[in-house]
């Protein structure tokens, strides 16, 4: 494959949060297993598009996110977020779900009239979750109330209950389920928001989830449909991997290979 010119620099900030996760803890363990599996020696840091992630300027680590002190979990992502925003195309690594609220925060401050590409197997829709309207459960309501967000496309729900589907209807969410989808369909139009949980992955394929939902993705057909996003993409998470429930370090793998995918998208937006 013939190199591919990045465009833009990444990213990369870890943000190991977890307290509002419900059933299993364990998502902020997530940023230096990801980073520990990027580095191993069994791969490259090529992504399939063609772009070498490890040459120089392309991708910038900046660390993780401190929780030191119990600081206002909002403001405190916020502002990391923004910073890395103002500096290139960032990639998030979570951490739970709850937040992609801040984070579509920041980068919709820079890029408003965001179109989100949401893969996941649950809508995380609800108004509130065991009385926590901040909950893992519930991202994309804060998200669509505020206006963050012109679209909200969802890829790969399967876990869909009533409640979540009278606030799909209200939001005009974009639910597609397991059907197949061409991309080039669906007329995306920039800027992209891409949030990728990775319970969207069949268990098979990606065991280290807090919430196992038989039935879900294949990595290649993930990828496939990454690759399939037109751009321009200004930001993507990665979020809800659990090294807690993680199966010989598979799960970490499979999310080294997301972020190099989702890194070299950012790289030639």
């Amino acid at each position: 494959m013939t190199a591919a010119s990045p465009a833009v620099k990444v990213g990369i900030l870890g943000v190991p949060f977890d307290a509002h996760s419900s059933y299993l803890r364990g998502t902020a363990l997530a940023p230096p297993k990801i980073r520990e599996a990027l580095r191993c020696e069994a791969s490259n840091w090529w992504s399939e598009t063609g772009v070498d992630l490890s040459a120089p300027g392309v991708l910038t680590d900046h660390g993780d996110v401190s929780f030191a002190g119990d600081p206002p979990f909002l403001d405190t992502v916020i502002s990391a977020a923004i910073r890395v925003v103002q500096q290139g195309r960032p990639l998030f690594l979570g951490g739970d779900h709850s937040l992609t609220y801040p984070l579509v925060r920041a980068v919709s401050a820079l890029h408003p009239s965001l179109t989100i590409v949401h893969f996941d197997a649950h809508p995380d829709l609800y108004a509130e979750y065991d009385g926590n309207r901040h909950s893992h459960a519930c991202p994309f309501a804060r998200i669509m109330e505020d206006k963050l967000a012109q679209r909200l496309i969802q890829i790969g729900i399967r876990s869909l209950n009533a409640h979540q589907r009278e606030q799909a209807e209200r939001f005009g969410v974009e639910i597609l389920g397991m059907k197949p989808v061409a991309m080039a369909e669906l007329k995306i139009t920039g800027p992209v928001y891409i949030s990728f949980d990775v319970d969207a992955l069949d268990p098979g394929c990606a065991p280290g989830v807090s919430h196992r939902e038989p039935g879900g993705l294949s990595v290649r057909q993930a990828i496939d449909y990454l690759h399939a996003i037109p751009g321009p993409i200004v930001g993507a998470d990665l979020v809800e991997y659990n090294p807690v429930a993680d199966v010989a370090g598979m799960t970490a793998t499979v999310c080294a290979k997301l972020v190099k995918e989702l890194a070299g998208l950012l790289c030639l937006s």
